[in-house]
């Protein structure tokens, strides 16, 4: 996939503190990463077009048939279609040059498959960021959600909005990476939007539409208000920003 992961993972502080049981919760979660990274390191092998041997690579060629792919692409194929129909069309991976490209998709998919392999209870919270896109569980061990910034497109060493996550978040733009957002409709770069962020409980969803809101723009904001669990942000190439009424932005003190 051709980016980096971050795993950070809270242990509750009963456990922390209790000797054989802590060493015991230690052994357990190290395992549980480790089961998190080949989940990465098999999505890396089955889906990056960088990788000539790569199932999704032969797809491209026409090497594979649909029914031949093996079934974690099955079910990513499958995820993108939906991720088409809910985007209006915003989001396509088949209306791109070289044929079929999840990456819009796959990476926020592996990354939520990667926050399923914590499942010990000594565990309070967990984020694997996948390059910015986040899926969650849990928060603090003192109970307090996770906050996630928003870069500020023009200034992305400054913050544009602080969010309380529940869930997954994911911010597409062209500020770091340039004019790489295809606009399915002309098959060529397009972006109206100069960030667009989701949130929901499926960073593979989440990571889809917030492609599809880089590229639509404000006008993609009624497609996802009206998705059950998402919420949006844009960010427009002047500063001034629009969201769904949902969009969980932080109550920042001024104390």
């Amino acid at each position: 996939m051709g980016t980096i992961v971050v795993i950070d993972v809270y242990a509750t502080a009963g456990d922390a503190a209790a000797g054989a049981a802590a060493e015991r919760a230690s052994q357990e979660i190290s395992g549980q990463v480790a089961e998190a990274v080949a989940t990465l390191h098999r999505a890396d092998e089955t889906f990056s077009t960088w990788k000539p041997g790569s199932p999704v690579s032969r797809l491209r060629r026409g090497e594979l048939s649909r029914a031949q792919v093996p079934a974690e692409l099955a079910e990513v194929l499958d995820r993108c279609a939906v991720a088409r129909d809910w985007s209006g069309g915003w989001f396509d991976p088949w209306a791109v040059p070289g044929g079929f490209d999840p990456s819009g998709y796959v990476k926020g998919w592996a990354a939520q498959n990667a926050l399923a392999a914590f499942r010990s209870s000594a565990i309070c919270g967990v984020l694997v960021n996948a390059a910015g896109d986040i899926a969650s569980s849990g928060g603090l061990g003192d109970g307090t959600p996770f906050r996630i910034g928003i870069a500020d497109p023009r200034d992305p060493l400054r913050l544009a909005e602080i969010v309380e996550l529940t869930g997954a978040i994911a911010t597409s733009g062209t500020y770091e990476r340039g004019e790489h957002l295809i606009d399915p409709r002309s098959g060529r770069p397009a972006a109206r939007a100069a960030s667009a962020s989701v949130t929901g409980p499926d960073l593979g969803l989440a990571d889809a539409l917030a492609t599809a809101l880089a590229v639509a723009g404000e006008a993609g904001l009624a497609l996802i208000d009206g998705l059950g669990g998402y919420e949006a942000l844009v960010i427009n190439p002047d500063g001034s920003k629009r969201r769904t009424k949902g969009f969980p932005v932080a109550a920042v003190s001024s104390a």
